[in-house]
């Protein structure tokens, strides 16, 4: 399984024209450029993804037989949401087994396959490790709850008495981010109520205890393990949240999810992490290719995270902070700049995302309050065009290319995130970006399975419109806009690595327009947030538009909600 990795090996020394593992050009002489500076990489959600046996739920294979699609998208990379053991109380962020593949998602041999097959393509692949928590169904927790207080497996996880007369209370004040109390109070194994033990999601999803070297040695061996299989990196779940303030301390205060990314907590974003990140740097290091590592990281400040982004750490860490960025010019221009001016220090290339399998998907959430579908669409392409322009690495999750919006008329009776089940946590409604995808047909479930089965959550009637199949060959469509945009930033020279924009002033208010410089070709990108249509002038040649736009006599009559690229 791992005899490739040994070929890849020999031939990394002798330093190849092409990359071995993935196709891709080799880097010139000297200091290697970092492919992941300016890469787009794809969000897959495997249960959502694609079905290849027809039992409602998405699996590598089925992953594995839409590689092409990807490729011909034009992204750089794939990044897999969870697929290991998992009695999935969290859809598969609650990992029982962290070197094991779910069987509804197929073997270790598919997920093989899979890398291989990836590598052939010249796509690089990303898997999502999760190392805040375990599942409650892991070995080392269903032990140290077996061999009741005194185990040595308890100090892998917080375990702790209660407070009050009979230790009937929590040991601390803090809340779970799913809603009611951070603890859970476990039975000993002669049947008396025991200590609590610490779980900042779900009661499925216990917190490790990062101050017991165990628990780092584990998460070093499993770095191994999957860099040994050929993965290209690791988005890492939770990377601000392995570490926890000294003796537990409490908050004081309720409602504390208003405070997540606001302050730093004694649960999240502690200095402590940082050295865990240096020590799985060095690992990442060790291995050809340029392996590299994702911090899913939510803090106060865009510079709190380019601390998880400094020379010796992380390659990338998310920026949330543009995510929650409303659709208004003044807010979008100073986030970019905030975001830019923050990594530029630490040499760390700036990440843009619009979409994943956590909020709301762009399209939906960024509509003005009653748009119709048509106006929300054409946001949702502007916005897509803007995140697609700007200097760094960006993040598609899958269906964001084909405009779906979010489905919020999901009934109960179907609905898995964990949140809806618990009281005053997070909305509850996940499932809505989880859809399984639509790519062919006029029918549920749209050739997500075979023909004649269903989707583990019900696709609505209008996706028809919106599959694969029938956006392809549309230069209309949001899926022809975003393979052209992809193609244009891969062949544009000032397009995609960098690190500043210059701004373009002097136009109307609500009009974003900035200009990259490369030593073979400028870029200018213009974006009208503004309720009325504008008339610029143009400051190039039209390289692609989010919409409809005339050019009138050295003019652009620019839509609102709209979008434009030009080669200048």
């Amino acid at each position: 399984m791992t005899q490739h990795l040994a070929d890849l090996a020999r031939h990394a020394v002798d330093a190849p024209a092409r990359d071995t593992r993935t196709g891709a050009a080799a880097e010139p002489a000297g200091k290697p450029r970092g492919w992941w500076r300016d890469a787009v990489i794809y969000q897959v959600y495997p249960r959502s993804f694609a079905d290849s046996n027809g039992d409602g739920m998405g699996d590598l294979p089925g992953i594995r037989s839409r590689l092409p699609y990807l490729r011909d998208l034009g992204v750089d990379a794939v990044w897999l949401s969870p697929f290991y053991a998992s009695p999935q109380a969290d859809a598969g962020y609650d990992v029982a087994d962290y070197r094991a593949i779910d069987p509804m998602f197929g073997t270790l041999h598919d997920a093989d396959a899979l890398i291989r097959d990836a590598h052939g393509l010249g796509l690089r692949v990303i898997v999502d490790l999760v190392p805040n928590h375990s599942s409650d169904q892991h070995e080392w927790f269903k032990r140290a709850l077996r061999e009741g207080p005194g185990s040595p497996l308890r100090e892998r996880y917080h375990f702790r008495p209660g407070k009050g007369e009979d230790g009937e209370l929590p040991p601390n004040d803090w809340e779970s981010i799913f809603g009611g109390p951070a603890w859970t109070r476990t039975e000993n194994p002669d049947g008396t109520p025991g200590d609590w033990y610490l779980h900042l999601f779900a009661p499925e999803q216990p917190d490790f205890n990062w101050e017991n070297p165990a628990v780092a040695d584990e998460f070093r061996s499993i770095l191994r393990f999957w860099l040994d299989m050929g993965v290209d990196g690791f988005r890492i779940d939770v990377a601000h949240g392995l570490v926890k303030e000294a003796g537990l301390p409490d908050m004081g205060s309720h409602d504390q999810l208003k405070l997540l990314g606001n302050d730093v907590l004694p649960f999240f974003d502690q200095d402590g992490v940082h050295e865990i990140y240096r020590t799985w740097r060095r690992i990442l290091d060790e291995y050809p290719g340029q392996r590299i590592a994702v911090a899913e990281a939510w803090t106060p400040t865009v510079a709190r995270t380019a601390n998880y982004v400094r020379a010796d750490e992380l390659h990338q860490a998310f920026n949330f902070q543009y995510l929650n960025t409303p659709w208004d010019a003044a807010e979008l221009r100073r986030v970019i700049d905030l975001s830019l001016d923050a990594m530029r220090p630490v040499d760390a290339p700036t990440t843009w995302v619009l979409s994943n399998h956590d909020v709301v998907r762009h399209v939906t959430r960024l509509a003005a309050e009653g748009a119709d579908a048509e106006a929300a669409q054409r946001r949702g392409r502007a916005a897509s065009l803007l995140m697609l322009a700007l200097p760094g690495s960006a993040y598609v999750y899958q269906g964001e290319e084909l405009g779906l919006p979010e489905v919020t008329d999901l009934p109960d009776e179907v609905r898995q995130d964990p949140a809806f089940f618990r009281a005053a946590g997070q909305d509850g409604f996940r499932d809505g970006c989880r859809v399984p995808l639509p790519w062919s047909g006029s029918e549920a479930p749209y050739g997500f399975g075979p023909e004649g089965a269903s989707s583990w959550l019900p696709q609505p009637a209008e996706w028809a419109a919106l599959s694969v199949e029938a956006q392809t060959g549309d230069p209309a469509s949001t899926l022809e806009l975003y393979r052209s945009a992809l193609a244009i930033r891969r062949e544009h020279p000032a397009l995609g690595a960098g690190d500043s924009v210059t701004w373009l002033d002097g136009l109307p208010e609500g009009v974003l327009a900035f200009r990259r410089d490369a030593a073979d070709g400028s870029f200018v990108c213009t974006v009208n947030l503004a309720a009325e249509p504008v008339r610029i002038p143009a400051p190039g040649r039209l390289l692609l538009a989010s919409g409809d736009a005339p050019l009138l006599d050295g003019e652009i009559l620019l839509p609102t909600d709209s979008a434009v690229w030009w080669a200048v």
